[in-house]
This record gives structure tokens, C-alpha cells and sequence, in this order.
């Protein structure tokens, strides 16, 4: 498991903190702004039953799996692609019923955050670390609104760093 370096992201239910683990090979400038992503030094396949596991084991159903890095593969040469961006990708698409419900009853715009997604992938470049995450969602509105959201980035966040051995 690799957890070397952590940086501030933003706040999360009262004064506590939610932070992105990267590697000594992965800059935190590579993390996007509203991303949070964790690398362990495993198998794919590995890391992506555990993400599976995590989410099911919670009682969560995966409604859909996206499987990215075969669709950017097959794809390549249709579009003009000039590398192969990553070995295995996909993302899972999820929703739970009761954080669902919590946020859409604090405001019915939170319907924009569902499903819920987490993603997994390793690239070419860096065989045998895998990178799994998912984008944070943004805590606004009322103060039940912003307290349901957190709610469910603490899920998503629990989520990855299971699946990441942390």
C-alpha cells in the first residue's frame, strides 16, 4: 500500500479534514481539483474487487460499470488516439437509498449527484500501481443540503480508501 504524501482538499462535516493520498510518482498538481485519489502498489483486478466489495458490502447495488480503458482502446484508432492512456479503467456506478434520500429532501437539485460514482485504473507507465478515487461533491446550499453531502463524499471516500488498503 503506498500513502506518502497528504495534502488539505477541503472540509468536511465540522472542522474535520478530507485529504488526497498520492505517491512520491503522482504529483498532487495530477489530482484535478475535486478529486480525491488514493494509489496502492497491487493487482488491478485486486483493487477493483475490493472496490466492487466495498460498495456491495455496504448494501449498495452497482447499477452500471463503465469500462473506460477498453472503450478508449477500441476506439483509439477511430479517433486519432496516439497512446494508450491505461491499462485497466473502469468506473461504478452506484446510489444508496438513504443518502440519496437525505440530500434530495434537503434540496431536490442534489438529483444531479446521483448515481454516485468511484473510479479505478493503472496506466501503461506505472504497471503494478493502481489508482482508485472518485470526484468529490460539492457541499452547498442549506445546511441540511451541505450536511447530507458530506455524507455521501465521506461514503465515497471510505469507499476508495478500502479498496486502496487504507
Amino acid at each position: 500500500m503506498l500513502k506518502l504524501s497528504m495534502k488539505w482538499f477541503a472540509p468536511f462535516f465540522m472542522g474535520t479534514a478530507l485529504f488526497i493520498a498520492t505517491s512520491a510518482t503522482t504529483s498532487a498538481q495530477s489530482i484535478p481539483e475535486g478529486v480525491t485519489a488514493y494509489q496502492v502498489e497491487a493487482e488491478f483486478e485486486d483493487v477493483r474487487f475490493d472496490l466492487e466489495n466495498a460498495i456491495v458490502n455496504r448494501g449498495l447495488v452497482i447499477d452500471y460499470v463503465s469500462h473506460i480503458g477498453d472503450m478508449l482502446n477500441r476506439t483509439a484508432k477511430d479517433v486519432g488516439g496516439g497512446k494508450q492512456i491505461y491499462m485497466q479503467a473502469q468506473s461504478m456506478l452506484f446510489c444508496s437509498a438513504d443518502l440519496s434520500r437525505k440530500a434530495m429532501e434537503a434540496d431536490a437539485i442534489n438529483i444531479a449527484y446521483c448515481p454516485y460514482s468511484v473510479f479505478v485504473f493503472e496506466q501503461p507507465d506505472k504497471p503494478g500501481t493502481v489508482t482508485v478515487g472518485y470526484r468529490n461533491l460539492a457541499e452547498t446550499g442549506s445546511d441540511a443540503s451541505k450536511a447530507a453531502i458530506a455524507s455521501v463524499n465521506a461514503l465515497l471516500d471510505s469507499l476508495a480508501r478500502e479498496a486502496a488498503g487504507q
